[in-house]
């Protein structure tokens, strides 16, 4: 171009070269020609600068910090969309629930092996327990949850673990407490027997047991000594003559009242006695003698016709019915056919009587003997001495076990044979077994 010099041709070409460069990436928009007009004059060339970066770019508004995090990456790669916070936070949560689960069931653990908010309450009532010889903690643990001494037997075998008690538990015949804490329970038995947990405590002696029946249960019962021995001595026959045994007679047999007792911890076995006595006399008081004394009946005669009643009916409505029955038969001199003396006579209560013990002659027999047993079979209660002393009005002089009822009541032989066959009749529907009775 005419009026340059050589280098400045070159320095004008190789700004022209910078400015498409700079076009073809976007840095500048397009201008004028790449050629200077020939009729102007050539201004002076201003040094080579380099471009400013993204000069020709409209300016945008700022960016967010999510927006800008999108941008950033790799040139050539797209980039990685940001993760979602909830899973981790819904995985947080779930191990915070199962940590309070574990605390909750934890915590419970501890209270039920501890119990430390349970205060012992000596109203509760005892109990007798009787700890056998080798019983490790975990057998007296069910044994105490049976009683009612403890509520679970796996928790007090673990206090005793874990408190190193477990060899240090003693057997023998206790009184213990009701609901006890295990700790508390463990710390009576390490002490053994003698241990005075509760002041009091009861024996229940259920009606129409003999005294051999229920000497077992009662011996169980906390008191001390020997109660078959205690209803033999001497004080115990004195006292039972003055209301009613008679002279010829040695067995207490029924004239030990049937009731729940409560005694001091450490009572006797002849202090249940005497208080059994006591309130035998105390019942007979209450009873109306008058229709007895007529028909030349004793006191002791009325014990031992309300223990009859007592083995035949569970019902207050029959007991009367039962008694009228005994009456007749007594009048007309008929036997009683009472099988409840002859089971009394072979001490067997359970299984059927065999047809040998049916035929053994004795005064139980009443079968084959006329009149009253010797002695009472069992203890009578309250509702059989008020039967006995006023039966019921009738010319009823059989009775039968009645399918889906107590008994079948009739006058008559034909009546009660007709009774007897529905029996047999029910029982071989029912597979040889006596049928249900409801009372």
């Amino acid at each position: 171009m005419p009026g340059r010099t050589p280098d400045e041709r070159r320095r004008a070409a190789e700004e022209r070269a910078r400015r498409r460069e700079a076009r073809e990436r976007g840095e500048l928009q397009p201008a004028e020609p790449d050629r200077e007009p020939e009729d102007q004059a050539p201004a002076e060339i201003e040094p080579l600068r380099s471009p400013p970066r993204r000069t020709a770019v409209a300016e945008r508004p700022p960016m967010s910090r999510a927006a800008r995090a999108q941008r950033v990456g790799r040139p050539g790669r797209p980039s990685l969309p940001a993760r979602s916070p909830r899973p981790r936070r819904w995985f947080r949560r779930f191990v915070a629930l199962l940590a309070l689960i574990f605390i909750g069931a934890a915590l419970w653990a501890i209270n039920a092996t501890f119990q430390p908010f349970r205060g012992e309450d000596d109203q509760q009532g005892g109990v007798a327990v009787q700890i056998p010889d080798g019983a490790d903690a975990k057998a007296i643990g069910k044994l105490l949850e049976e009683k009612g001494v403890v509520d679970d037997a796996r928790f007090f075998e673990i206090n005793a673990t874990l408190t190193f008690r477990r060899s240090d538990l003693r057997s023998g015949n206790y009184v213990l407490r009701r609901h006890m804490t295990n700790g508390a329970a463990i710390d009576a038995l390490m002490q053994g027997p003698k241990v005075k947990v509760v002041k009091t405590f009861e024996v229940s002696i259920p009606e129409g047991r003999s005294i051999k029946e229920g000497a077992p249960a009662i011996q169980k019962s906390g008191i001390d000594g020997n109660y078959l021995k205690a209803t033999r001595s001497k004080r115990s026959r004195t006292a039972a003559r003055a209301i009613g045994l008679p002279t010829s007679r040695d067995t207490l047999e029924g004239m030990l009242f049937p009731a729940t007792y409560e005694l001091k911890v450490g009572a006797s076995a002849q202090e249940l006695v005497d208080k059994q006595i006591q309130a035998m006399g105390d019942n007979f008081g209450k009873l109306d003698l008058g229709f007895a004394k007529r028909k030349n009946l004793t006191r002791y005669d009325i014990a031992i016709i309300a223990s009859l009643i007592e083995r035949e009916t569970a019902s207050d409505k029959e007991r009367p019915l039962i008694a009228s029955v005994i009456y007749n038969r007594l009048k007309q001199g008929e036997p009683l056919g009472i099988d409840a003396t002859i089971r009394y006579a072979e001490d067997n209560w359970t299984r059927p009587l065999r047809q040998s013990e049916l035929e053994r002659d004795g005064p139980y027999n009443t079968r084959l003997r006329q009149g009253l047993p010797p002695t009472p079979i069992g203890s009578a209660g309250l509702a059989s001495l008020k039967a006995a002393a006023h039966p019921a009005s009738t010319d009823y002089l059989f009775y039968v076990a009645k399918p889906g009822a107590c008994h079948a009541f009739s006058s008559t032989s034909a009546q009660f044979e007709r009774d007897v066959a529905a029996y047999n009749k029910a029982r071989e529907e029912n597979g040889g077994k006596a049928p249900a009775q409801k009372c």
